[in-house]
């Protein structure tokens, strides 16, 4: 609520100005209250199709009238002429003021609001913004621009406005059909635009649109008019120059055609690109796939000859280790028949003074014996200790684990567990 009681204030509570300044914003158009810097007017004047209406002041009438104006005529001859030397001269002393546009937006806020103190809020509905935004809006939306240009000290300026411009034919005309701008020629704004319309008497108006793909002055309405002539005019100079406005909606409707269809090829030829860049992608990924599993498998396969490698050589290096096996009459020798898993047997005789490790030795020696194994006795059934643990930290001996002259050990594989 805040944001928007500001935005009407700024708009002097007009909500059809400030909806219009709204919308411009969110087009993108920068907001009449923080305008783009100002560049130069480019807007034809100078062609000769311009339609030109100039109403010129009543002649007088009778004897009386002709006295009068024949008496007042020296007086108002010496009246301007010392006016307008008095302004020229001024220019060399000082420059006028006007020439210098420092605050456009100002002077158009400024004249509405004594425009409205003057002649009332029924009006049309003003541009709120500088005139180079009123011509890049008309030339967007191709729509028609009426310029008012106000002259505060012109005698005919007052019953204009009153009874012309504030008529409600002449309002509801301009707002459904046109864009209309207006600024006093005493403010620096409305200075610059008339010298850029170049206007010889007020009241003045010019009608405005894009015509051969340049804003053009299409009409130039100049002198007291009434609304009914206003309002045949400006209908007038609109039906003449529609044609170009609707040529110019099919030229860019054409172009925005074109465009579209542009940016479908292109949005089609993006995709088709995504999708072939998609299929290279998944082909490199599967291609960086096969080839991490290529070197996984080979690495796998180094490292399971290297493994084998090491076993044959902890095996060598077992049976280089083993003591040398006691002859059959030795009273202390033990002889002992292992059952291998694939069903195999192997006998062998050891001392009753060496531990039960050298039994894992040998048997670890063995080409048939799996990696891991342990050994087992029948009676009693019970693991033998051949390798140092928390419970056997020294592995005990063959007489210590109870083994007689003549046993059979079972071995059991370990290797999967």
């Amino acid at each position: 609520m805040d944001q928007c009681r500001h935005t009407l204030e700024q708009h002097n509570w007009n909500i059809e100005a400030a909806v219009q300044d709204r919308l411009n914003e969110q087009e993108g158009v920068p907001s009449v209250f923080n305008p783009p810097p100002s560049r130069p007017l480019q807007v034809n004047t100078a062609d000769h199709r311009i339609y030109s209406y100039v109403v010129s002041r009543p002649q007088p009438r009778g004897l009386l009238g002709w006295g009068y104006y024949l008496i007042m005529l020296p007086f108002r001859f010496t009246y301007y002429t010392i006016l307008d030397i008095f302004r020229f001269a001024l220019r060399f002393i000082r420059p006028d003021p006007r020439s210098r546009v420092t605050d456009p937006v100002g002077d158009i806020v400024s004249f509405m609001h004594s425009f409205e103190e003057k002649y009332g809020r029924a009006h049309p509905v003003f541009y709120l913004g500088t005139y180079s935004q009123a011509l890049n809006d008309a030339k967007r939306e191709l729509r028609f621009l009426l310029v008012y240009l106000h002259g505060d000290d012109h005698q005919d300026s007052d019953e204009f406005c009153r009874n012309t411009l504030c008529a409600p034919e002449v309002i509801s005309l301009i707002n459904t059909r046109m864009l209309f701008w207006a600024c006093s020629t005493n403010k620096p704004e409305g200075y610059r635009v008339s010298q850029a319309l170049r206007e010889n008497t007020y009241p003045f108006l010019a009608m405005i649109m894009l015509k051969d793909r340049r804003m053009t002055v299409v009409g130039r309405l100049e002198g007291l008019i009434q609304p009914d002539d206003l309002i045949n005019q400006l209908t007038f100079i609109m039906d003449a120059n529609q044609t170009y406005l609707v040529s110019e909606r099919l030229e860019r409707e054409e172009r925005n055609q074109t465009q579209v269809l542009r940016q479908q090829q292109d949005e089609a030829y993006l995709a088709s690109l995504r999708a072939d860049q998609e299929k290279e992608r998944k082909k490199r990924e599967e291609r960086e796939r096969k080839r991490r599993k290529e070197e996984e498998v080979q690495q796998q396969k180094l490292a399971e000859e290297r493994r084998r490698r090491n076993l044959q050589e902890e095996k060598e290096r077992k049976l280089e280790c083993l003591p040398p096996e006691p002859s059959p009459d030795d009273p202390e020798s033990v002889k002992i028949i292992f059952k291998l898993p694939n069903d195999s047997r192997v006998e062998r005789r050891f001392h009753f003074s060496q531990s039960l490790t050298v039994i894992h030795d040998f048997l670890f020696s063995l080409k048939e014996s799996p990696e891991k194994f342990q050994i087992e006795a029948n009676f009693p059934r019970r693991v033998l200790p051949c390798l140092p643990s928390e419970e056997w930290p020294n592995p005990p001996t063959l007489q210590e684990a109870g083994l007689s002259h003549t046993e059979v050990l079972f071995v059991q594989d370990l290797t999967d567990e």
